[in-house]
């Protein structure tokens, strides 16, 4: 019990690592919790920052999903405790305890913990985001459809009930993380990739 409540709370400090808001701050001084989307998360990074942080923010938040994830299988512990572990890792991400409790849209967290739980769930999931934004260049609207999708990638592959009531839970998260966007995207003005606002 008390390995699983310290990797537990290991998985939370992790999540919460700013990866995204220090980048802000180190490139170009600004909180963008105050810029775009308000999110710490890549893309606002993207739009606000550049494409070189972007990509280091992106890398450097999937880690903490999968370190997680990767913490509790290298203990032994069940489906059960890496999925918890995991959504811990998500829980940080968009609640960070140094930001007052406002970051990310925990879309690569998320991607991070599925590469760790299950590489291939991971890896379709990355494939409905690219084949998304490929079509339609929105990516909030990428985030949305491989969310929606993962549930469905779990039960297809034949994963544990585990891995899929954490894959429903990372489903909900990410969406309602997501609701402004989905309000923009039902109205049409949701913004594609190049334009000024975040998505």
């Amino acid at each position: 019990m008390s390995t699983t409540l310290l990797l537990l709370a290991l998985g939370y400090v992790l999540g919460s690592v700013p990866n995204g808001y220090l980048a802000g701050k180190w490139f170009k001084g600004i909180d963008l919790r105050r810029c775009g989307s308000g999110s710490t998360g890549a893309t606002n990074v993207l739009r606000n920052v550049g494409k070189g942080p972007a990509l280091v923010v992106s890398l450097l938040d999937m880690s903490k999903g999968a370190v997680a994830v990767m913490l509790a299988k290298t203990f032994g512990l069940s489906d059960w405790i890496q999925a918890m572990a995991g959504l811990a890792a998500l829980a940080g991400h968009i609640w960070p305890v140094w930001l007052g409790w406002k970051g990310g849209k925990a879309v690569a967290t998320g991607l991070g913990m599925l590469l760790g739980l299950t590489w291939p769930v991971g890896f379709a999931c990355v494939g409905v985001f690219v084949a998304t934004i490929f079509l339609f260049r929105i990516v909030s609207l990428s985030s949305v459809v491989a969310a929606l999708s993962l549930p469905v990638l779990m039960v297809v592959s034949g994963q544990s009930s585990a891995y899929l009531a954490i894959a429903l839970m990372a489903m909900v998260l990410v969406l309602w993380r997501h609701r402004s966007n989905v309000k923009r995207l039902i109205a049409g003005t949701e913004p594609k990739i190049g334009q000024k606002r975040e998505a």
